[in-house]
């Protein structure tokens, strides 16, 4: 059901809950939630999101899963957070400082549960957050303890500038990026 306007302005500031456990392969990270998102209590569950559509499109899932289905992420061995928990009607409601708290919070969650990758949705946000103003897309340098980080596009509609199939194509890169690492550990751990 679709939240009515009351509804979305009551949101503003609310927070969702992660869809976290240990040993993760890859922890999606959000920017913060929308309104929409936070009345439903859902990460990415705006209508016209491309989130779920380009989890799927990469191998992630076996179907589009809705906003409701989160939970079966973990099954995947993938997760959902955000960088900043309040709820704002846009990104760009955040202030430089918030996504700079909100990494502090991000590092704390990731030693403690020390997913492979922690992706994060959006290069501004990655950008301001941990002071890399030249990073670009995809694997990135520096790490969380470690957890590897890639930068991946942010799925919102409003995101004009990446249609489906790039987004597909960025995600697929991490996936594939996340299988290899999986072989990896695999490997070592059969052998020794």
């Amino acid at each position: 059901m679709r939240p009515t306007r009351t509804q979305l302005l009551a949101a503003r500031g609310k927070r969702l809950r992660d869809v976290l456990e240990p040993s993760l392969s890859v922890l999606f990270c959000g920017i913060n939630p929308g309104l929409y998102s936070a009345a439903v209590g859902h990460h990415f569950a705006r209508p016209g999101n491309r989130f779920w559509a380009a989890l799927h499109a990469a191998g992630f899932t076996d179907r589009v899963l809705a906003p409701e289905e989160s939970p079966l992420l973990l099954e995947c061995g993938c997760g959902l957070t955000d960088i900043v928990a309040r709820a704002t009607a846009r990104a760009d409601e955040l202030r430089p400082d918030e996504l700079v708290t909100g990494r502090g919070v991000l590092e704390r969650k990731v030693r403690r549960y020390r997913p492979r990758w922690v992706a994060i949705l959006g290069i501004g946000a990655y950008r301001t957050a941990f002071g890399e103003s030249q990073a670009v897309l995809g694997r990135q340098e520096a790490r969380i303890g470690t957890s590897g980080i890639w930068v991946l596009p942010n799925p919102s509609g409003l995101n004009a500038h990446y249609r489906p199939a790039d987004l597909a194509h960025a995600f697929g890169r991490l996936r594939a990026a996340a299988r290899l690492d999986a072989g990896a550990v695999a490997s070592v751990q059969t052998t020794g």
